[in-house]
């Protein structure tokens, strides 16, 4: 077993000491009064997870310690983050995660956020003039489509824009960087606003 695998035990013992510290730092949130919790809810996080959510994070920590860096909590929390909202920013990022760990600082997020992209397990991409948007590097290949009016963001493939990748390959000897390509315009929703 590597040693990372107790990180979490070893991380509580040094930062949270005390019980009450324990849940202050890593408080989960709470269902509303009233509501009755089901039996996926009262069973460990582990068994929770899908068997593809297992393997995908079996593969974020084999990637992580491959490169000689501990599987820690924050990253495991912020690779969650990343997988289960999509396309967010470190701020939606860290909300996110502080919601399960709350003694986790944006600087923190950002700092990991930073690794994972240099390692390649997350991607970014700057969609606006705004903070850059992070996804996971296993759906990198995808062109954003940004409406200007309303700021949804869309996704297709690149197939979507084959012949434009084509002809600035063959004609300009282009390679096109499909990952941070982002696209501009208006969506369907407010074209039809403005012919109603």
């Amino acid at each position: 077993m590597h040693t990372s695998d107790h990180l979490l035990s070893a991380y509580l013992e040094r930062y949270a000491a005390t019980r009450e510290e324990r849940k202050r730092v890593f408080r989960r949130p709470r269902p509303p009064a009233g509501t009755e919790r089901s039996a996926a809810q009262e069973a460990p996080a582990e068994t929770r997870l899908t068997g593809m959510e297992q393997d995908l994070r079996r593969a974020w920590d084999q990637e992580l310690r491959s490169h000689g860096y501990r599987v820690t909590p924050q990253r495991q929390l912020v690779l969650e983050a990343v997988a289960r909202l999509d396309h967010a920013t470190p701020e939606e990022i860290a909300a996110s995660v502080q919601e399960t760990a709350s003694g986790v600082n944006i600087s923190t997020i950002y700092r990991t956020l930073e690794l994972l992209d240099n390692l390649g397990l997350v991607r970014h991409t700057h969609l606006n003039h705004g903070a850059p948007i992070y996804h996971l590097a296993s759906d990198a290949d995808h062109v954003h489509l940004v409406c200007q009016d309303c700021g949804r963001v869309l996704q297709v493939s690149p197939d979507a824009i084959r012949p434009l990748i084509v002809a600035l390959d063959e004609g300009q000897g282009f390679e096109t960087d499909v990952a941070h390509l982002t696209v501009f315009g208006r969506c369907r929703e407010c074209r039809g606003k403005t012919h109603a």
